[in-house]
């Protein structure tokens, strides 16, 4: 007797996990109709979806601050950041011609950012560069205006192959001024006669 108590506890113990499971499934099924959509709340482009204050999306570069250490560049795991620059002719340093980030490779982990010695690039809020072409994904930012690749969410495809048009870097760092001329050291007392 003593067995079939158990097995009618078991099977009752059974039937009742199943339907609690089926209860939950069944709950969220009939709530995915009662709620709106997600593109119902969300009308993209004209109503974006808001990001969270450290959302990494594009990058925000800033050419003007950059030195061309390289840093981010050999900090990347996948070899995106492509940089183009020449030695400064007057004074130290170089000048950054091109600074080009390849996001058919980019996996957002901002890696990139810790290195930089004069915060010049970090992670920005835009979130859609959608292009036709896998040559609308390379990105230079030295090409781009300084307010587009500066700007919070300003990044946008227009903007981008509007860049691929120009030739020469939209800015430039000037030359540094040449040094001072040094004055002439004062020549030493001649010696005293004997």
């Amino acid at each position: 007797m003593s067995a079939l108590r158990a097995w009618c506890n078991n099977v009752s113990l059974a039937i009742k996990t199943v339907a609690e499971g089926l209860y939950v499934t069944l709950w969220y099924f009939v709530q995915t109709y009662r709620r709106r959509t997600f593109t119902e709340l969300f009308e993209y482009p004209e109503l974006p979806v808001p990001v969270k204050p450290r959302y990494r999306g594009f990058h925000r570069f800033d050419l003007t601050t950059c030195i061309g250490c390289d840093k981010c560049a050999r900090a990347c795991p996948v070899d995106c950041i492509y940089i183009e620059k020449i030695k400064n002719p007057v004074g130290k340093g170089f000048r950054v011609n091109g600074f080009k980030i390849d996001y058919t490779k980019c996996m957002f982990c901002a890696l990139c950012v810790d290195p930089c010695p004069v915060d010049c690039i970090f992670m920005g809020s835009t979130y859609d560069i959608s292009c036709y072409s896998r040559d609308g994904c390379i990105v230079d930012y030295a090409k781009l205006p300084l307010e587009v690749a500066w700007g919070q969410a300003t990044l946008n495809p227009t903007a981008v192959a509007a860049s691929k048009l120009q030739a020469e870097p939209v800015w430039t760092k000037p030359p540094d001024p040449p040094p001072p001329p040094k004055a002439a050291a004062p020549a030493p007392p001649a010696p005293a006669p004997t």
